[in-house]
């Protein structure tokens, strides 16, 4: 008979064996010349591109173009082409929602084209030292200096360009430690990064300063901002709008508090996982690269951390 103990380290290996086979096989296998990039307009002058990685957000006007995330490297010229395609216009900005390289692995590309780099002071510093993303276990090098954000801000920055006014700020301990927000505010829209994960659990890398309270927070942050018209991009999944996100945040709150309470009761992962504290969102939001049993897990994690 195993342990309780035991069994829950047991479970814990090999779901972090089982994701960190999974995550360094897909960026091997990713063939980008097979990836369509496809833009979806939000208004005259703002789109929402998806492609391979994070969704990005792509405004313009007579000011200057600004990019919202710019995914892997690979992706670059396929995403030039795609903003060409609504633009004449160079890319003159590039924000980055946070350091993971499915969001920031085009910056080096976009920055010798001439955009400046623009990010939370926690994600320069992130990128500019050798990582552990631990609940993977997957190393991640520093990136090349011309990928660095050579703009960056502690609680915030805004930009008026193109007749808008687009408020940037930082969210603390959410997905990780240097997420940000970016609300165009006058055309009512939102980029929430890997804050938000439309109709898939999130992965929430708590080795990066992230937290399943932060990430809550966050969303009520831009819960209290939007309204029934505000559009939505979260980092991964469709377009969204306020119902979208008002479930996310329900789902998380609904899910942690269980496990709190587990945790009251003494339970261990193993007993944790089997209760299936998830259920009944398994459905809706359990059929990504997150299962129901990594999300609980790494949940318990989060609550459990000293």
């Amino acid at each position: 008979m195993i342990r309780p103990r035991l069994s829950s380290l047991l479970l814990l290996a090999a779901l972090s064996g089982a994701l960190s086979c999974a995550l360094s096989g897909a960026a091997t296998a990713q063939d980008f010349s097979k990836v369509q990039v496809k833009s979806e307009k939000l208004n005259d002058t703002t789109y929402m591109l998806i492609g391979a990685g994070g969704n990005l957000a792509v405004a313009f006007g007579p000011d200057a173009v600004f990019v919202v995330d710019d995914q892997y490297a690979p992706m670059t010229p396929k995403l030039k082409a795609a903003i060409a395609a609504l633009t004449s216009e160079p890319v003159k900005f590039v924000l980055n929602t946070h350091w993971h390289g499915d969001h920031t692995g085009g910056n080096e590309n976009f920055g010798k084209a001439g955009a400046t780099i623009v990010a939370h002071e926690n994600v320069r510093k992130r990128m500019s030292s050798d990582q552990l993303i631990a609940f993977f276990s997957k190393p991640v090098k520093a990136s090349p200096k011309q990928a660095l954000p050579v703009v960056t801000f502690g609680r915030d920055v805004t930009f008026h360009l193109n007749g808008d006014e687009i408020h940037v700020f930082h969210v603390p301990n959410g997905h990780t430690d240097g997420d940000a927000i970016v609300h165009f505010k006058n055309g009512n829209i939102m980029h929430l990064g890997d804050l938000f994960f439309n109709k898939s659990y999130p992965f929430i890398d708590i080795s990066s300063g992230g937290s399943v309270a932060g990430v809550i927070a966050a969303a009520d942050q831009a819960l209290a901002l939007a309204n029934e018209d505000t559009k939505i991009i979260p980092g991964h999944g469709p377009l969204a709008g306020r119902a979208d996100l008002q479930a996310y945040r329900d789902l998380l709150r609904t899910v942690a508090a269980k496990l709190m309470a587990h945790k009251r009761d003494g339970r261990t992962l193993a007993e944790v996982v089997a209760a299936k504290p998830s259920a009944e969102f398994d459905a809706l939001w359990g059929k990504g690269f997150i299962t129901p049993d990594a999300f609980v897990t790494m949940l318990w994690q989060d609550i459990n951390r000293k």
